[in-house]
């Protein structure tokens, strides 16, 4: 798979901006299709490292992250995101085939404030976000 030669948005004029950072490009328009129908928009990526240079040089409200992924996986992601001395970072989501609950609980344990596992559903991505706190 060939990565995004730069990051692609998915517009949005109301609802929370949001990173989705997945290496796989059917899951990435998953996501994006289930964040329009939702009102979101936001920006897609292909991996870790796209992911924490799109965080320097844009807002968001929310990230949407795999875990397996090249260059950088998701468990890099969220060590940059959450070290001492960090910049306030976006709430993270995880969203992975993973089912194991050791994984979960090792993804909160890091910093995530949710998981969801994969396919991703409207229903399960909308009570998750609902369940965020207010900006």
């Amino acid at each position: 798979m060939h990565p995004l030669a730069s990051p692609e948005p998915f517009p949005s004029h109301r609802g929370l901006r949001v990173l989705v950072a997945d290496d796989e490009p059917l899951n990435l328009r998953i996501a994006a299709r289930l964040l329009r129908e939702l009102g979101h928009g936001g920006v897609l990526v292909r991996d870790g490292a796209q992911a924490l240079a799109a965080l320097r040089s844009q807002t968001f409200d929310v990230v949407l992250l795999d875990l397996d992924m090249p260059v950088l996986d998701g468990y890099g992601v969220l060590g940059a995101l959450r070290a001492p001395g960090a910049s306030a970072a976006p709430p993270v989501i995880i969203v992975s085939g993973e089912t194991g609950e050791a994984t979960r609980m090792h993804c909160l344990a890091a910093g995530a404030v949710g998981y969801l596992l994969k396919p991703l559903t409207a229903t399960d991505l909308q009570a998750t976000l609902s369940r965020l706190p207010p900006a």
